[in-house]
């Protein structure tokens, strides 16, 4: 039976009762309606149950907060894994997992809205397309009136209240906002009332993006990885994460800022300043090779690299340690944090060769 036959077989249920509601045998009655409600309940749950699902999505949806965004670690402290079985055990601990947890590190919350999208476009199945939105509503609430995006919201405990860069998680938000104004990667799915105010918030996003480019002696140079909420001015995070240029992050505001549409002055001055800066600061003829025995530098003349954090002024690289010391060589880190972070990239390899001539001959510029 398909759901169309199934709400056609409640409505003569309907019917029946309605008619049972004229009728003198009270117990008789009561007992057909007791019957009959029943028998809808089990329509109904033939109806849900023939919806098509997802098991990763299914998960996805136990493991939503109440404001509707979504932990990366639960209460216990354990990383929320999609491959894991939801055992009593597990249920208890993500039950128990408070809405301070929601955050936008390490792609959580972003993810799923993405995924959930992506799933309900395939099933249909409405339960996805809700929890989806109502992450997008946490999404919205979660922004500063500056235009940034903190780290986790509500929480704003140490540095998770600042304006963060770091690995995407602004940028993550962002891309899934511009996806609703143009009605592309599968979110021309979502409630059209979302358009609105994902333009504005794009919006309020590259003004923020813009003003917290860092500038020296008036030149336009990249980004940090995350800010003061109140100053914009760049902020450390864990002690081996300072108060720098920061080449990862910066690569992805680039990219995002080339998918906006007839780009202003002032975004098309910032990705030229951006690109032209990594240019510069590039160490060609080397990667970097992580190792046990000692991560390094290694000649290698067909590569190109960059530190993963730069001085706010003097633009050479710098290496945090856990005991909140900054270096100049990574050879003078401890062996935990010297092979144990990525220190070196390739992030800014493929926008200066591909990415940037693309933007810049789609745009029309020389």
């Amino acid at each position: 039976m398909i759901c169309g036959e199934t709400d056609h077989g409640i409505r003569k249920v309907l019917r029946v009762n309605h008619y049972l509601r004229g009728k003198t045998n009270k117990r008789h009655v009561m007992k057909i309606k007791i019957l009959l409600t029943l028998i809808c309940s089990t329509l109904l749950f033939s109806c849900y149950a023939q919806q098509p699902t997802d098991s990763t999505a299914e998960k996805m949806l136990v493991y939503q907060l109440g404001n509707g965004g979504w932990p990366k670690q639960l209460e216990d402290k354990s990383v929320v894994n999609y491959g894991a079985s939801l055992t009593p055990g597990l249920l208890a601990k993500i039950k128990a997992t408070k809405d301070l947890h929601a955050t936008f590190d390490n792609k959580a919350t972003s993810r799923e809205v993405v995924y959930l999208v992506q799933v309900y476009k395939k099933t249909q199945n409405k339960a996805y397309l809700s929890a989806a939105e109502k992450g997008l509503d946490y999404i919205l609430s979660a922004q500063y009136s500056n235009g940034g995006w903190p780290q986790y919201y509500p929480d704003k405990a140490l540095y998770r209240s600042e304006i963060t860069y770091n690995d995407d998680a602004m940028i993550n938000v962002l891309n899934i906002l511009q996806d609703i104004a143009t009605r592309t990667n599968d979110f021309e799915v979502v409630n059209p009332a979302y358009i609105p105010k994902a333009e504005k918030a794009v919006a309020k996003g590259v003004d923020c993006i813009i003003k917290t480019q860092v500038k020296q002696n008036g030149t336009l140079t990249i980004w940090g990885a995350q800010y003061d909420k109140d100053t914009l001015l760049p902020a450390k995070a864990r002690n081996f994460e300072p108060a720098s240029l920061s080449t990862g992050e910066s690569a992805g505001i680039v990219r995002f800022l080339m998918r906006l549409k007839r780009p202003s002055a002032a975004v098309k001055s910032s990705i030229a300043a951006a690109v032209k800066w990594f240019d510069t600061y590039k160490i060609a003829g080397y990667r970097f090779e992580r190792s046990k025995s000692g991560s390094a530098l290694v000649a290698d003349k067909t590569s190109t690299t960059w530190a993963r954090f730069y001085d706010l002024e003097k633009n050479t690289p710098i290496f945090g340690d856990r005991d909140n010391t900054i270096k100049t060589k990574i050879e003078d880190l401890s062996p935990e944090r010297r092979n144990g972070y990525a220190w070196y990239g390739n992030w800014g390899q493929k926008l200066i060769e591909k990415e940037y001539p693309k933007w810049l001959a789609a745009n029309g510029e020389k």
